[in-house]
């Protein structure tokens, strides 16, 4: 069982930054991953898309295309939280925020990055960009 708790997020204008952390806690394996998903206005929680994974031990980092050079994720040197740093945000990278971990190892997440590999959730947060 993983804890996720998360915090940051809100509203910012198109070209703005913003930044998100994911408090982690519980048992986290070796070979574990922690993602960050986004859930569009009017998409259901099946069609979350992923955004950004880091492996647990090793901070290697994965992105989606549309995000890359915009989105930074990282984890601190403690292995307690794990952070999403935007910038150049755009109204299409409105959506509901959601980190994710699981046993899957980076790679694997690489190779198909959906939401299914991951069963510990974070509750969510909005992050709305408009002017």
């Amino acid at each position: 069982q993983v804890d996720l708790v998360q915090s940051g997020g809100g509203l910012v204008q198109p070209g703005g930054s913003l930044n998100l952390s994911c408090a982690v806690s519980g048992r986290t394996f070796s070979r574990s991953t922690v993602a960050w998903f986004r859930q569009a206005p009017g998409k259901e929680r099946e069609e979350r898309a992923f955004v950004a994974a880091i492996g647990w031990s090793t901070g290697s980092t994965y992105y989606v295309d549309s995000v890359k050079g915009r989105f930074t994720i990282s984890r601190d040197n403690a292995k307690t939280t794990v952070f999403l740093q935007m910038t150049s945000l755009k109204p299409e990278d409105t959506a509901v925020y959601y980190c994710a971990a699981d046993a899957a190892d980076l790679r694997a997440v690489a190779r198909a990055p959906t939401w299914k590999l991951f069963r510990n959730w974070s509750q969510g947060t909005q992050v709305t960009v408009s002017s």
